[in-house]
């Protein structure tokens, strides 16, 4: 498939990884073209015939997640389509970890001798909860061990929140400051890409590969991704995992 997005992060052999676009699919309206989210409100069959596409590009259909932006992390390999969480990881060679995302950040993770990947939805309520670290810490590995990608999310000049969600972060650590810009009153520009290096280096992951934003902010490039924030109806990219 052309429109997919490889990861250029230095995974060990045996750690594969895509992120699609929303560019090269059968879904029409404001879906177009290759959602693979069943929730949104897009024609069943579309989805269906486009995750049939993406799953040419797998070894194995991954467990799709009832994302709540929550903290759970899961087995993929137990999995089944329709859980409720937000992240999950595997041991298993040919099993894929999967999360949507259309503005949120996704975060992959693998570990130095390609045993165990991750795929993580984090946007920044989960961010704040703890989904990162719950992760983590259902991988079971060191955090010198793992390194991170950090996917096509909304990038730091398009994400505009108010002091609720900057009070959040800052209650729990002062340095996520650097992460926003005031822009008006009680507005901040937010980083989610620095707070989310920020809570992988508190867990000695340091390791960390980010996409190239503003090139992959998901709200600047219409044509290559979905964005609720731009659109609200819209559809979802899948980031995904696997050990070979």
């Amino acid at each position: 498939m052309s429109h997919l997005i490889i990861p250029d992060w230095p995974a060990p052999a045996g750690v594969h990884a895509l992120v699609t676009t929303r560019q090269g699919g059968a879904s029409t309206g404001p879906w177009v073209s290759f959602n693979l989210a069943s929730h949104v409100g897009d024609d069943a069959a579309a989805v269906s015939a486009n995750r049939a596409q993406l799953r040419r590009s797998l070894p194995a259909d991954p467990p799709w997640l009832m994302q709540v932006h929550g903290t759970r992390c899961v087995d993929a390999a137990l999995a089944p389509s329709g859980i409720e969480a937000d992240a999950s990881f595997t041991r298993q060679r040919g099993v894929v970890c999967a999360v949507l995302t259309a503005d949120c950040l996704p975060v992959l993770l693998c570990d130095d001798d390609a045993s165990v990947v991750s795929a993580v939805h984090a946007g920044w309520r989960g961010l704040a909860d703890g989904v990162i670290e719950t992760s983590v810490a259902a991988i079971q590995t060191p955090g010198e061990r793992l390194m991170a990608w950090l996917g096509p999310a909304i990038g730091p000049t398009a994400f505009e929140v108010g002091a609720e969600v900057r009070d959040v972060f800052l209650a729990q650590d002062m340095q996520a400051a650097h992460a926003f810009t005031p822009v008006a009153t009680d507005k901040w520009l937010c980083d989610i890409y620095l707070l989310a290096r920020q809570r992988l280096q508190a867990l000695n992951i340091r390791r960390i590969t980010s996409a190239d934003f503003p090139g992959y902010c998901t709200v600047r490039d219409i044509d290559r991704f979905y964005s609720f924030r731009r659109d609200g109806i819209t559809g979802r990219m899948a980031s995904c995992i696997w050990l070979e």
